[in-house]
């Protein structure tokens, strides 16, 4: 399989996948040597689109190297983390954290999760000058690689590799970084998904432009803005910025069904338009109480009430009597509110018809102040849940958190302060998830850090929600970084790597989100002991093969006895590495477990329509039971055979598809497929 890789990736170019959508869909635009038609294409738009020569594009020293970054399959391994998942509590957990490159961990989420993510939240290096970003990559390109695979000049591909070399802080550098790591994650999005970006003053001009590069700009949702902090400090020398902000993309704005809730533009910290544009319907039952100035009227069905922010039309005539609705009025209009909220509403004697907005919310209370009224809006009326014991009528910043409410998150959970440099709130990451319109779905987050996002995750999940996380963190090596850093930066590292000693971590940053993850489920099932809730993950770490095994894999030739060559990937990793890799690259995901088969004392691994066959010793007698199972089982019809090809000698493998080349032949009238892989 990493030979494939490598080999395939030799042949990668920056625009190969536009090419490969324009072929799919336009083959009459390519001639027989595969050059593209270019007239012939604008044919085929000229009554539709407006074909022009001038437009506005984002340009970066680097781009088309990002987007050939982007193109290139990874060859790292995945390793599951075989200890930790055979727990109780997580093998069976549907969670994922991923150690590894989050560029490798997307080309891996990619091969079983494409439009399959409903959320994305990340929040990635802000590139401040502080030491918080420097770009490097792995890939070694030599300049006259580059300058033919980018068709640049070798002066353009120098100055691109030395950006990648010399660990680069440059706004160029940092646009490469983040431009392939987004490209990635508009595909995992579903079609109606959404992506929340955090980011401060620094590259927020060049984000949005990278963005509405990537998701297009009618694909923009918003820019959020979030109050980090009450206000500057007295020993600033400029002005202190105290806020930062969220940008907010659909992959399809046109299918995405918006944002509910607490976002919306009367939070005062948090401005935010409403997603949803489309004129919905909604049912509002009889017996709501009338605000109107009149205490009896009617008005006719196809009436509209107009106001400065909706037009809301009467599909049924509204009728008032004593005050009080009639009966269940049908109304259409542009809601910020779905109709489960209204139901809900209007049995808490919440709802309201009005004058000026026909329809509206009025409560008793004020608005929601903090994580504690999140909680108990989600359905627990009595215990919050919640274990960090705040004064949660003092939280900051409006309910939304602020930077020391997540410096206490973390003082409470590791009894340490400062692990993490800049955490968010958990109550931010809550109440953006909990403004989705869904209560079952998949979130992702790529620059996991201390896993604030998971443990949100987790509380939400606590209250009846159903969603699922998928955190990847770089392992980065705190001793290196202690030696690089200097003052306040480098007392909080020194106080990072003792809190990993004493846990018994690797000297990496992964294992903080790993140990939060698992002190916030602990903190959640004493506070809510009948939870049903999922609060386990599955660990895993991507791993890129020695250079032993990789030089083994270029000069490796198929006719060879492969059972003499040593230093290969199954040797190297063992058979759940290789399993599991397998498993997520065919579409079956990190949590699937398979089904292992005895055939005559050989064990083989069953996944759906593949047969994997990665041990040695496959016997004749072993493989007449294969064939035989496949004759008279009729549940077993495995499509694909996909073997290790260092395990097989030739005569084994030829022996076994002269074997089954006969099920053509008999009622199942299946054609297996071989595949190799090494």
């Amino acid at each position: 399989m990493v030979k494939d890789i490598i080999a395939a990736n030799e042949n990668v170019l920056p625009n190969d996948k536009e090419l490969a959508i324009l072929r799919e869909n336009f083959p009459a635009c390519f001639h027989n040597d595969g050059t593209f038609d270019i007239e012939r294409f604008k044919e085929y738009l000229a009554d539709k689109v407006a074909v022009t020569n001038e437009g506005y594009e984002l340009k970066f020293l680097g781009k088309n190297y990002a987007r050939l970054v982007a193109s290139i399959d990874t060859t790292t391994v995945i390793v599951p983390d075989e200890e930790h998942n055979s727990k109780q509590i997580n093998q069976h957990s549907n969670n994922i954290y991923i150690s590894g490159d989050n560029l490798d961990g997307l080309k891996h989420l990619l091969k079983s999760y494409s439009k399959k993510i409903k959320c994305i939240y990340i929040d990635p290096p802000y590139n401040t000058g502080a030491n918080d970003f420097v770009y490097t990559d792995n890939y070694n390109f030599t300049v006259e690689e580059l300058s033919d695979k980018l068709s640049i000049g070798e002066e353009q591909a120098k100055r691109i590799l030395d950006l990648t070399k010399r660990g680069s802080a440059s706004h160029s550098a940092w646009l490469m970084f983040m431009y392939p790591r987004l490209i990635l994650a508009k595909d995992l999005l579903e079609t109606d998904g959404v992506i929340f970006i955090s980011i401060d003053d620094n590259e927020l001009n060049n984000l949005a432009l990278i963005c509405n590069d990537i998701f297009g700009e009618d694909n923009f949702i918003a820019q959020l803005t979030w109050e980090k902090k009450k206000k500057g400090s007295y020993l600033a020398n400029d002005i202190t910025n105290i806020k930062e902000y969220i940008l907010v993309y659909a992959k399809n704005k046109s299918k995405f069904s918006g944002l509910i809730g607490e976002i919306n533009r009367e939070e005062e910290t948090y401005p935010c338009v409403n997603a949803t544009n489309v004129r919905d319907i909604r049912i509002i039952p009889a017996g709501i109480k009338s605000k109107y100035r009149e205490k009896n009227f009617i008005m006719k069905k196809g009436e509209i009430i107009s106001d400065t922010t909706m037009d809301l039309i009467l599909h049924s005539d509204l009728i008032i009597k004593d005050g009080v609705l009639a009966k269940d009025l049908v109304i259409e209009g542009n809601w910020r509110y779905g109709q489960d909220n209204m139901q809900e509403y209007a049995r808490n004697n919440e709802l309201y018809i009005t004058r000026d907005l026909y329809l509206r919310r009025i409560v008793s209370e004020p608005r929601y102040k903090g994580l504690k009224d999140l909680l108990l809006r989600l359905g627990d009326s009595e215990n919050t849940g919640y274990s960090y014991n705040f004064d949660f009528d003092n939280l900051q910043s409006g309910g939304w958190g602020s930077n020391e409410d997540a410096d206490e998150e973390q003082r409470l959970l590791f009894e340490e302060q400062s692990l993490m440099s800049y955490p968010k709130p958990v109550l931010l990451i809550m109440k953006l998830l909990a403004s989705m319109q869904k209560d079952n779905f998949i979130v992702c987050d790529f620059f996991a850090g201390s896993a604030t996002t998971a443990e949100a995750i987790m509380r939400l999940n606590s209250k009846n929600k159903n969603l699922q996380f998928i955190m990847i963190q770089l392992p980065e090596n705190i001793d290196e970084k202690i030696i690089k850093a200097t003052g306040d930066d480098k007392k909080n590292l020194e106080k990072l790597k003792t809190f990993l000693v004493n846990n018994n971590y690797p000297h990496t940053l992964d294992y903080l989100g790993f140990e939060r993850i698992i002190r916030a489920a602990n903190k959640i099932r004493e506070e809510n002991s009948d939870t049903t809730a999922d609060l386990g993950f599955r660990h895993f770490t991507l791993s890129e093969p020695s250079a032993e095994t990789l030089d083994k894999l270029d000069k490796f030739l198929p006719e060879e006895n492969s059972l003499l060559i040593q230093d290969n990937v199954l040797q190297e990793f063992g058979i759940d590495t290789v399993l599991t890799t397998w498993l997520v690259r065919d579409g079956y995901g990190f949590t699937t477990d398979f089904k292992e088969i005895d055939f005559a004392g050989y064990s083989a691994y069953y996944m759906g329509k593949h047969l994997y066959l990665v041990n040695s010793e496959l016997s004749e007698q072993a493989i007449a039971v294969i064939t035989e199972k496949y004759e008279t089982d009729g549940t077993f019809n495995p499509e694909n055979i996909v073997l290790f090809g260092y395990s097989f000698t030739w005569t084994e493998i030829e022996a076994l598809k002269t074997n089954l080349a006969r099920l053509k032949e008999t009622e199942k009238n299946l054609r297996i497929n071989f595949e190799i892989r090494y």
